[in-house]
């Protein structure tokens, strides 16, 4: 039993790693798979295996269909990922997260010749009971790499920052106005996610100086 209940019209950050912190991704068919999934998975109707559904009729697809979540932002990299999440059906974020794990651990399974679980355990989850939690973590997130300074390959992260700050072709995110219209453009959005992003690293520096002197 989850310590917080899932509630139509709540926002919930959602996150987990690979299991024993192993990388989720080895190349860009697989980032390219896990997010086809996000987009596949996220109906109300089950769509059964993804390769199955390319089979379908366009209007069959779960992107066309009555969705279970509205992705607010996201961050993948790769040995973990990030989402804000609206829920928008009962149990939607639930059935979301259980289908693209579980559709993703089997393609990654086969695909390596393994077995086995590749998630650290259920998802993790986070109630955003607050504007500002919900405007602080959206940053957080679209920026999730450059907060912790991590240095990956072309392929190894993507974010949904240049959907927040450019006229982005690839549009996963469903309702950035929850985030984007409490500002005037997407300019001043970069602005505010800048100038977060500064005050983040400059705190982790004041902390990890008080550390090495607790250390000393």
């Amino acid at each position: 039993m989850r310590k917080i209940p899932f509630a139509v019209g709540e926002f919930y950050h959602i996150y987990n790693r690979g299991v024993e912190k192993r990388n989720l991704f080895q190349d860009n068919d697989d980032l390219g798979r896990f997010f086809k999934s996000i987009s596949e998975f996220n109906t109300e109707k089950p769509i059964g295996s993804i390769f199955e559904n390319s089979f379908k009729k366009k209007t069959q697809l779960g992107s066309e269909a009555s969705k279970l979540v509205d992705i607010i932002c996201y961050s993948v990299s790769q040995n973990h990922y990030h989402f804000i999440l609206e829920q928008i059906a009962d149990k939607g974020i639930e059935k979301f997260m259980h289908r693209v794990g579980t559709g993703y651990t089997k393609y990654f399974n086969n695909k390596y010749k393994r077995s086995g679980v590749l998630f650290q355990g259920i998802f993790q989850s986070r109630h955003i009971n607050s504007n500002e939690y919900l405007l602080h973590l959206s940053v957080y997130i679209n920026l999730n790499n450059a907060i912790h300074k991590t240095r990956l390959g072309s392929f190894a992260s993507k974010s949904s920052w240049d959907e927040y700050t450019k006229d982005f072709k690839m549009e996963l995110c469903h309702n950035k106005n929850v985030v984007l219209g409490q500002f005037k453009d997407k300019k001043e959005y970069k602005k505010f996610a800048e100038k977060f992003l500064k005050s983040m690293k400059e705190r982790k520096e004041y902390l990890k100086k008080i550390e090495n002197c607790i250390i000393e």
